[in-house]
């Protein structure tokens, strides 16, 4: 009988790593912001039906890139911990932090163990406060583990770039008409340093809108909200343009 051959434990893990990374960094990125009255989610999805964001809760929010299939088992369990916690206990002990334990344990568990293969997926898990001090964002990788994030924050396949881009543009009390077409302009951006053009379209966009005066903050954009949104920010740009423009002429 023939004697298997023996794989370090460090070099498992290294290798189950490497096969999640790859299978995440098939999918289109998606991007997270915090703005002025809320939390924007930002992603290229053409189509109408398989979404990346959902509302789990009143103020919490979910995204995910990778495997459709996976990450919508694990949204749908996230969805019946918090109406069970909610309706057991109390609507306010429903919290990010605490779906995000969850997740995470999950997770950690399916890619720990030898038996079924890592999830190709990495989620976002994001709640809007009272104020912007209060907004909370967890990014949760195909480990199990949890980072906290504050002001942006992407995932998918061209994460790295997108993070650096949105780290250096992205400022506190934007409105959703700039965070939006800083979201836009940091998806379009290609590894070789072009930068192409995402039609409206073709773009998923949803906030948990603080200032909504119903209890359950989470809506999508859609249609011509969208565009009104994306054409209002390219107005405000020309004007600001022209107006620098006539400031010159007048020096």
């Amino acid at each position: 009988m023939s004697t298997p051959f023996y794989v370090s434990p460090q070099q498992a893990m290294a290798d189950r790593a490497e096969y999640a990374r790859k299978g995440i960094a098939r999918g289109r990125s998606l991007v997270v912001l915090q703005y002025a009255d809320g939390i924007v989610f930002v992603g290229e999805n053409p189509s109408r039906a398989l979404h990346k964001f959902s509302e789990i809760y009143d103020r919490i929010g979910f995204a995910a890139a990778g495997k459709y299939n996976e990450y919508e088992n694990l949204r749908i369990g996230g969805v019946r911990y918090a109406d069970l916690r909610g309706y057991t206990y109390d609507r306010d002990d429903v919290t990010a932090r605490g779906l995000a334990n969850v997740y995470a344990q999950t997770l950690g568990t399916i890619f720990s163990s030898a038996a079924e293969k890592p999830y190709e997926v990495e989620l976002v898990v994001a709640e809007v406060g009272e104020t912007p001090e209060g907004d909370q964002i967890y990014r949760l990788p195909h480990d199990g583990s949890i980072v906290d994030e504050h002001g942006s924050v992407a995932v998918g396949g061209n994460a790295e770039l997108i993070s650096n881009y949105l780290d250096q543009r992205h400022r506190d009390g934007m409105t959703l008409a700039e965070a939006l077409k800083l979201a836009v302009q940091a998806l379009s951006r290609e590894s070789n340093g072009s930068q192409r053009e995402i039609p409206a379209e073709r773009l998923e966009v949803a906030v948990l809108d603080r200032t909504r005066p119903q209890q359950r903050k989470f809506k999508r954009i859609v249609g011509r909200q969208l565009a009104r949104l994306l054409e209002a920010d390219g107005a405000a740009t020309e004007a600001e343009s022209a107006e620098g423009a006539e400031g010159a002429d007048e020096e």
